[in-house]
């Protein structure tokens, strides 16, 4: 009786880690987000990801991800992008993505009062090597502290 009560018990959380570890994307290298404090990002405040990289003889596709809230008062965000790794020293690049139709309608995922993108910058790049190669994002808008920003992410995938 003890027994049957304690395999009912983990049955729960075995079923639910099972979920989970089989949700995961083969293709998926780093696909991470990173809340911002009281949705005010400033150009201090980057946010960074660490990206091992195993195999630079294959292509990667790399986007940027970001949660406004339905505030956000912009159709548009500029971000500046810094990588540094093997063979790449001090690179930064400027991205605009637009988030929003002239007439407001926002292009994102909502849900409530929140909406998701995930945007790609870089579609078949090539590493130059293999190693851990650390990317910086730092939003590039004339505010500062940018307001209803909720999350900041980068996603790093083998491209198919």
């Amino acid at each position: 009786m003890m027994r049957a009560y304690k395999i009912l018990c983990f049955l729960p959380v075995i079923l639910i880690a099972l979920a989970f570890g089989g949700c995961s994307d083969p293709n998926a290298i780093v696909d991470k987000n990173t809340g911002i404090d009281n949705h005010n990002w400033s150009y201090v405040n980057q946010v960074k990801y660490d990206v091992k990289i195993d195999n630079e003889k294959i292509p990667y596709n790399l986007y940027f991800n970001l949660r406004v809230t339905g505030d956000y008062k912009y159709s548009n965000i500029f971000i500046l992008m810094h990588e540094n790794g093997p063979g790449v020293k001090n690179d930064v690049n400027r991205y605009e993505f637009k988030l929003a139709n002239a007439d407001g309608e926002w292009l994102g995922v909502g849900s409530g009062n929140l909406y998701s993108y995930q945007m790609m910058f870089r579609a078949n790049y090539m590493f130059p090597a293999k190693g851990v190669y650390h990317f910086a994002i730092e939003q590039n808008m004339r505010d500062n502290p940018l307001h209803e920003v909720s999350d900041v992410g980068l996603r790093v995938e083998k491209a198919q």
